[in-house]
């Protein structure tokens, strides 16, 4: 007579607690990208940066976003004096109250060591997306911030191959995961997309930007070019951050046009002729892999870039994206971009596309805590219980 089975109660999903310093909403990048394909497994909370607002006491915004993606935006009194205090409590109280498997803390920024260096993650993580420490105006503390954070996690990601090569001694586990690309999503740029509203009255040939406009950029080289080629029409897409916006150039052929959602970036982009990458060339810009550079390839726009080491290494070689530095030369590549690109261009930007993926990137690292997770079940202490191995972080016992 077989015995009856009860039926088990469905385990947990393991939660991703994910600690960043940009906001969920601010522009749609690596955080976005590889959390949104997170949640499709795995519990995800999003942890931004604290406001501060006329509250009484600290609490937690919480709401879900269209992904899967839940976002917390802690809410600190406009006179707090302790935000650490506050954080911790927040961060505690948070993982207490969320049923989870295993729990994995993945950092974008080390500067939540101070808060949620305590946690007793399952795997931590470190995605190295920045230097962070060469942006302007760093945190005090960062760099010791994150040879704490070195000690802590359990793996690195490095968002580019000059941040590997400056994280890899300082870790032995890091691993270069650079920006990837939904070709999908801007190869949309290639077919007819209605001009969107704002830009309809902007003249041909237009060559534009998207991005944070921030330190990055040289906005001294974008006036210099502009001047030089008063036919050109320059689109300049993004949040000013960090600089003054009164510092950008004011000429009749450079449009800036503000912020836009990630969905309508290929309506803008359709309607242009080319794009360019005016970087300067300095501290914040040495270690930058922009994940704009295939976003632009995707979209079939032919692209210029001033050299940017990630850009030189994984565009120059095969000409995929044209480099130049200094206003007369970038002045020059960008007049050339202008004419039709050769069929043999494009075919070479889709063959280097077809090897880079978000889904591909996610994949991988997927996999990288999958062998985390099954090192540390194979060095428990005798008695104590595994990992979950419904948790989706396991490779496979097979």
């Amino acid at each position: 007579m077989d015995t009856p089975t009860a039926f088990a109660r469905p385990r947990p999903k393991s939660l991703i607690l994910c600690l960043s310093h940009l906001r969920w909403d601010f522009v749609f990048q690596r955080p976005q990208h590889l959390m949104t394909r997170a949640a499709a497994e795995h519990d995800v909370i999003y942890f931004e940066e604290p406001v501060r607002e006329a509250a009484r006491w600290p609490s937690l915004r919480i709401r879900a976003d269209r992904s899967g993606v839940r976002v917390a935006t802690p809410v600190l009194p406009a006179d707090c004096q302790d935000a650490g205090a506050a954080l911790k409590s927040l961060v505690d109280g948070l993982v207490r109250k969320t049923p989870h498997g295993q729990l994995v803390v993945w950092y974008y920024t080390p500067m939540a060591m101070d808060f949620a260096g305590h946690l007793a993650a399952d795997v931590t993580v470190y995605d190295c997306m920045d230097e962070l420490s060469a942006f302007r105006d760093p945190p005090p503390g960062l760099r010791a911030s994150e040879e704490r954070l070195f000690r802590r996690a359990d793996v690195v990601f490095a968002g580019g191959m000059s941040l590997y090569e400056a994280k890899r001694d300082r870790h032995p586990r890091v691993f270069a995961f650079p920006s990837s690309v939904d070709a999908a999503h801007f190869g949309r740029a290639r077919g007819a997309l209605p001009d969107p509203e704002d830009q309809r009255g902007i003249g041909h040939p237009r060559v534009g930007f998207f991005g944070v406009i921030d330190e990055r950029m040289d906005v001294a080289l974008v006036g210099a070019v502009a001047a030089r080629l008063p036919g050109v029409q320059f689109v300049m897409l993004g949040p000013v951050v960090k600089i003054d916006a009164g510092s950008l150039p004011r000429l009749p052929n450079v449009h800036w046009l503000g912020s836009k959602p990630y969905a309508q970036l290929p309506s803008y982009m359709a309607n242009w002729d080319a794009g360019w990458m005016p970087f300067a060339l300095n501290g914040s810009t040495r270690f930058i892999s922009p994940t704009k550079t295939p976003e632009f390839l995707a979209a079939g726009l032919p692209l210029m870039s001033t050299p940017v080491p990630d850009v030189v290494r994984g565009y120059g070689a095969g000409r995929l994206v044209e480099i130049a530095e200094g206003a007369e030369a970038v002045t020059a590549a960008v007049a050339a971009l202008l004419k039709k690109p050769a069929p043999a261009w494009l075919s070479a930007v889709d063959r280097h596309l077809a090897t880079t993926s978000w889904d591909a990137t996610w994949e991988g690292m997927q996999a990288e805590l999958a062998r985390v997770a099954q090192r540390k079940r194979a060095h428990l202490p005798r008695g104590l219980k595994p990992l979950t191995p419904t948790s989706g972080l396991e490779a496979s016992d097979a």
